[in-house]
């Protein structure tokens, strides 16, 4: 079983993608350098808006997630996995995270790729305020 989310957000002159344990979408609109994980802001989706369905899905310790950025003709897809503990009750922020760490911004854990290993032609776009699509995609083993 699979669902799908979109959110749509933009880069900023202030990603610089260098954090090494996690990556961020927020809705907020600014961005300041101390923000070193924040890949995308003005997002249409922070963590409480997703659906109830896909939340459910992924608040199971067997879920997995898999991500697609793309922006600027670029993609990239990143692996991580869901957990029982995990609430999307943030009203702003979406968070993966290297670590097991959960909290209510935390969308995925065990993150195959944080900021600073995220493709530096991404990086580049986004820091120039392309338009980036994340689709989320929660599954569980049948």
């Amino acid at each position: 079983m699979e669902i799908r989310e979109q959110i749509l957000c933009r880069g900023h002159a202030n990603v610089i993608s260098c954090h090494p344990t996690t990556f961020e979408v927020t809705c907020e609109e600014e961005l300041t350098l101390q923000g070193d994980c924040i890949i995308g802001v003005a997002a249409d989706k922070g963590a409480a808006d997703l659906s109830d369905a896909f939340c459910d899905l992924l608040a199971d310790d067997s879920a997995t997630l898999r991500t697609y950025l793309s922006a600027g003709g670029i993609s990239c897809e990143i692996r991580s996995y869901g957990s029982s503990r995990m609430t999307f009750d943030h009203l702003t922020d979406l968070v993966w995270r290297r670590s097991d760490f959960v909290c209510g911004r935390t969308i995925g854990i065990r993150s195959d790729f944080v900021a600073r290993t995220l493709p530096r032609e991404l990086i580049r776009v986004l820091s120039g305020g392309a338009e980036m699509e994340v689709i989320l995609i929660a599954e569980q083993p049948e």
